[in-house]
């Protein structure tokens, strides 16, 4: 997919916008290379940053610049305006896995959560905000949780899981995926927003 940059468009004010699909870490050590997921209803990012942002200001203090790889996004807009201030958005192909967005808030801290696409299903979209939000782990990337997902339970319009036999010939012995991305999601402690 080819992104495009532009300068900020103004758009018509959305009419009461749908809230953020979004599951974090609540406060505490943890481990793992997330802070949480984000499962957004669109690839664009205009329409879906503000909502985002509003959630997690509160949260996190004032988000003041987002990052994010150009690959899963077709329109990547310098600005958005949010709630009374304008957050910068950049772009970083190499440095930042397309499967992920980087959040910044000015003198605070960093954040990293794992976007899951918007056409994912829904029991699909549950393993992996639950993996993501995980206080021990998992230790992978955002792409290779999202590829732990699809091979350890073959995404169909049903999300349907592959079958013992049918896992077992894939992955060429037992699934190693299951502990990275659970089969249901578990009691964890985290903040679940808008689902």
């Amino acid at each position: 997919m080819t992104a495009t940059f532009e300068a900020t468009l103004p758009r018509p004010a959305p009419v009461a916008a749908p809230p953020a699909r979004l599951v974090l870490k609540t406060d505490g050590p943890s481990h793992g290379l997330l802070d949480g997921a984000w499962w957004p209803r669109s690839r664009d990012l205009l329409r879906e940053l503000p909502a985002l942002t509003d959630v997690l200001d509160p949260v996190w203090g004032r988000i003041t610049r987002i990052a994010v790889n150009p690959e899963h996004w077709p329109v990547i807009p310098r600005k958005v305006p949010v709630n009374g201030h304008v957050v910068k958005v950049g772009w970083f192909t190499p440095e930042i896995d397309p499967h992920k967005l980087l959040l910044l808030s000015y003198g605070i801290g960093r954040w990293d959560l794992l976007v899951i696409p918007p056409e994912t299903g829904a029991q699909s979209a549950a393993r992996l905000m639950a993996a993501a939000s995980d206080y021990d782990g998992p230790p992978l990337t955002a792409s290779a949780l999202i590829a732990a997902d699809r091979a350890g339970h073959a995404v169909s319009t049903a999300d349907r899981p592959l079958d013992p036999g049918e896992t077992w010939e894939y992955e060429g012995g037992t699934c190693v995926t299951s502990a990275a991305v659970p089969a249901k999601a578990g009691d964890v402690s985290r903040l679940i927003i808008g689902m």
